[in-house]
């Protein structure tokens, strides 16, 4: 592998380096849209604006904790608790569609998404497992390093979160399950009990009639009281078992659309486009939940009856982009990552997931041939059309295009793809290309408009993503020394089109074993001359044991970060994993946020019906300035249908 490396970095730095040239003497009019983001004043579900960064988030949470007790967050206690509220009302216990993360199918090693934004952004469903990884780096973000771990009990897995201060004093484990909709207090209660803690005292302390009023109205089993047998059992722990990524940004060229669909169906209602098992609650094909409590969040605190029993209470929502490309005026270049004489190439990346129809009806028809709706290219053109999902290194040719090509098959599971036209650009001109991509989407995190008059509010940081992963075959053709594998490995990852770098993140899963050395130190670096010198990204990371523990662990873990990256950096970044321990890297991802040269007006429209009529449109443009608001009217009872962004009409 080593050998295969060294060998092929000439050709890559070679291809690299064409690109370069190539870009630098195209016209630098790139424009479009990046990172377009929506928030409204709905009480309960604001939009992705209101959670799409750590901060945010949080602000957003200690807004809703005040809404819901009447006081802000004051104490890890009640930021903790905070979290679980919005975590509780915004993701659902249920089984997620996997990535092929390894490169060995859907159905082929730990293909679990542990990265939290795509969980929560592109999914919203998770088993007890998964969701609990991805939220101990919300936890971990919150209250700091190693502050919450997940813990295998009978026949489940939860999460515990190590709370200070007051009752705390130095230091508690406290048990702090989403997925059971769970915390179990004290016989007086003065604070949250530790798994270890509730199991030496179980039939009392689950019982919902042993002083309910310890629980200040917080749900005790608040999905199913028979979940609760579970904690009977204290038998492994997971440290440091999910990570984050880049938060989600979305890139729009010109004449791309993004349609953001609150309820399974897409537009005619009948077209049924998801990722994750098929459950077919009242008929209805996909993901979904009758035990939540999204959707009826004014039930979560002092509400005995628990969330109910109600088919479909939480299903999937979806994301359609649309592009056109204009192979007239030049603007088709802002998608594009290679270009000759005699092909285009264009790249799509999105922090949602991209969706199929499966072929059948079957629980999991979603991994097996005959996939459709996922992407769907149109026109007309003799050019031989190929996808790629490893960023180039294999394609997949579909012939030429007459009408309708569907190739979801090639790109379902995936949330990057290059498509490749094999023809010069003038000779698309007339081709008619539109390029159809539609996703799975978490609807809890739309903007939704609120009864009798919503405001909302617009943002463009102007940035878009470029990643080397989260799968091995698109991380491997950016590594320039080492392996996976091994203790140590280096990634290279440039900004496309010659564009200036603003943010690098970068995450490695690594064997750490069983038990796992807290003396051990994890480092990640960066380098932006090729090498020469190394600035810190993340410094002397360990994995931290605290408290009671059980026999058993995890052998994995991750390690992440983020850092701001040099001003001007439009060359090659390289990342580099290694420890001190001789510890393997399995696979390894780096991501770069990169500034868009010019940025175009973004449109705006929502479709909602309330009881003033069945079918209502609002539209405005946007300017690409700091935060901008909007006033719409509604009526009572609004049902939100769709959300649309695209680029405005200076970009049509």
């Amino acid at each position: 592998m080593l050998l295969h490396a060294n060998f092929d970095r000439p050709r890559r730095l070679a291809a690299a380096c064409g690109l370069l040239l190539l870009m630098a003497f195209a016209p630098r009019s790139h424009a479009g849209v990046g990172d377009p983001q929506i928030r409204t004043d709905h009480p309960w579900y604001p939009g992705e604006l209101a959670c799409s960064t750590f901060e945010q988030l949080f602000a957003t949470q200690a807004k809703l904790f005040e809404h819901v007790t009447g006081q802000p967050p004051g104490s890890d206690e009640d930021r903790a608790l905070a979290a679980w509220m919005w975590r509780n009302l915004h993701y659902a216990h249920g089984e997620e569609g996997r990535e092929d993360l390894w490169g060995d199918g859907f159905r082929g090693g730990d293909t679990t998404t542990r990265e939290y934004w795509t969980g929560l952004f592109a999914h919203g469903f998770g088993l007890c497992g998964t969701t609990h990884a991805q939220w101990t780096v919300e936890l971990n973000a919150l209250l700091g390093h190693g502050r919450s771990r997940t813990v295998g009990v009978a026949g489940h897995n939860a999460c515990e979160v190590f709370l200070t201060g007051g009752p705390y004093a130095d230091g508690r484990w406290a048990l702090l399950d989403h997925d059971l909709s769970t915390v179990v207090f004290d016989p007086d209660g003065n604070r949250m009990l530790s798994i270890d803690e509730i199991r030496s005292d179980l039939k009392r302390l689950i019982d919902p009639e042993f002083r309910p009023e310890r629980q200040r109205g917080w749900p005790l089993g608040g999905l199913h009281p028979a979940d609760l047998q579970s904690y009977s059992e204290f038998r492994v722990v997971e440290h440091l078992p999910g990570y984050a990524g880049p938060p989600p940004k979305v890139h729009l060229r010109r004449g791309e659309s993004l349609r953001r669909y609150f309820r399974p169906g897409l537009n005619d209602g009948q077209t049924f486009v998801f990722w994750g098992r098929n459950y077919r609650a009242e008929g209805i094909p996909g993901p979904e939940r009758s035990r939540t409590w999204i959707n009826q969040p004014e039930r979560f605190r002092s509400f005995p009856e628990g969330s109910g029993y109600h088919p479909g209470q939480a299903r999937f929502g979806n994301a359609v982009y649309r592009y056109r490309p204009d192979f007239r005026d030049g603007s088709y270049r802002e998608g594009v990552v290679r270009e000759s004489a005699g092909e285009v190439v264009f790249e799509f990346q999105s922090p949602y997931i991209i969706a199929a129809t499966p072929a059948d009806d079957s629980d999991w028809a979603i991994y097996e041939p005959g996939g459709r709706n996922g992407l769907v290219v149109n026109g007309h053109t003799a050019a031989t059309v190929s996808v790629s999902v490893d960023r180039g290194q294999s394609w997949h040719d579909r012939g030429s295009l007459d009408g309708r090509l569907d190739v979801t098959d090639d790109v379902k599971g995936h949330r990057q793809y290059w498509l490749r036209f094999g023809a010069a650009a003038k000779d698309l001109a007339d081709a008619q290309i539109e390029v159809v991509t539609v996703c799975q989407a978490n609807p809890a995190l739309f903007p939704r408009l609120r009864d009798e008059g919503s405001t909302v509010t617009f943002s463009a940081s102007g940035e878009a993503l470029v990643s080397a992963g989260p799968t091995v075959p698109q991380a491997r053709s950016h590594i320039v020394d080492g392996e996976f594998g091994s203790p140590r490995v280096t990634l290279q990852i440039s900004p496309p089109r010659n564009h200036d770098a603003t943010r690098l993140y970068a995450a490695a899963h690594v064997a750490s074993s069983n038990p796992p050395d807290p003396a051990i130190r994890y480092q990640i670096e960066f380098s932006v001359d090729e090498g020469r010198t190394w600035r810190p990204l993340v410094r002397d990371w360990q994995i931290v044991r605290r408290g009671v523990e059980p026999s058993d662990f995890w052998s994995q873990s991750f390690c992440y970060g983020d850092v701001v990256v040099p001003e001007e950096t439009s060359g090659p970044v390289q990342v580099r994993f290694r420890n001190d321990g001789g510890k393997r890297y399995l696979r390894a991802e780096a991501h770069l946020a990169y500034a868009l040269p010019g940025t175009d007006q973004c449109r705006v429209s929502f479709a909602w019906s309330d009881d003033q009529g069945a079918s209502h449109r609002a539209e405005r443009t946007f300017a690409p300035d700091s935060l901008q608001t909007w006033r719409i009217p509604t009526g009572g009872g609004v049902e939100m249908r769709w959300v649309e962004l695209g680029v405005g009409p200076d970009g049509e």
